[in-house]
């Protein structure tokens, strides 16, 4: 609950100070002028997802009812883009190393893939806007402060995400049970994007052809996929392993 502002104007207030924003709700039947005109125009203008739902849930979501039909989840730390992932591995002289996730839901997936990424040396974190779970205190928790180490990108499409990292000579890698590759086998000493799917439907078809290649993880059980957190501590790891061997 301490991530959700409630009411017409210290939502307003809210987006007109910076603070960051993972999406804001409004009421179905609203009027769309006045105040609710001034949010949809900021939320539009800083990328900021509306969604529109029933009274009912969203008095359910807050405190109490003075919410007037508009409450925001506000975001833990701000969110950069792609360009500022790309000047963060330039600045460490290292060849890119981003994890990409489509469309992890569960809060705890995404802290535990952040703490992972802040200790094998992961560049940064880029996350689906629409339909996967934002920088929430329960993701902040998860990751045992990591969230504050790791710059996290948020992004409408992530199948062009993956083509404005190609267009700048990253070789994007997704993990899929199909893949055509072990994981152990792929060269993680190139510039490189590890693509995370979502927890259930692994990646999406459309996104998996955008993929340069796509890696499988080696099961020998009766489980024919791992937790999505699990599959990306393991390429990450061997992404470290790779990255801090001796030449």
């Amino acid at each position: 609950m301490a991530d959700i502002i409630e009411g017409r104007n210290p939502v307003l207030e809210a987006l007109k100070s910076g603070r960051p924003i993972n999406r804001v709700v409004l009421a179905r039947n609203i009027q769309r002028h006045g105040t609710i005109a001034e949010i949809l125009h900021l939320s539009s203008a800083r990328g900021i997802p509306v969604d529109y739902v029933e009274r009912q849930a969203i008095d359910s979501a807050s405190f109490g009812r003075d919410n007037q039909g508009v409450i925001a989840y506000a975001a833990v730390k701000e969110y950069v883009d792609l360009d500022e992932l790309l000047a963060v591995s330039k600045e460490r002289n290292e060849p890119a190393l981003y994890v990409i996730l489509d469309g992890i839901e569960d809060p705890q997936n995404l802290g535990a893939i952040l703490r992972t990424a802040e200790a094998t040396g992961v560049h940064g974190v880029i996350l689906r806007e629409r339909r996967a779970v934002g920088l929430t205190s329960a993701v902040s928790r998860a990751s045992a402060g990591a969230v504050e180490y790791v710059p996290v990108a948020r992004v409408v499409n992530i199948s062009q995400a993956i083509e404005t990292l190609k267009k700048n000579n990253v070789w994007v890698i997704g993990v899929e049970q199909h893949g055509k590759v072990e994981y152990t086998r792929v060269d993680f000493k190139v510039p490189t994007a590890i693509v995370i799917g979502s927890e259930g439907k692994g990646l999406s078809p459309l996104v998996g052809k955008h993929c340069d290649s796509l890696a499988f993880i080696p099961m020998k059980g009766k489980i024919s996929s791992l937790n999505a957190s699990v599959a990306a501590a393991l390429v990450m790891y061997e992404a470290f392993r790779q990255r801090s061997k001796k030449s």
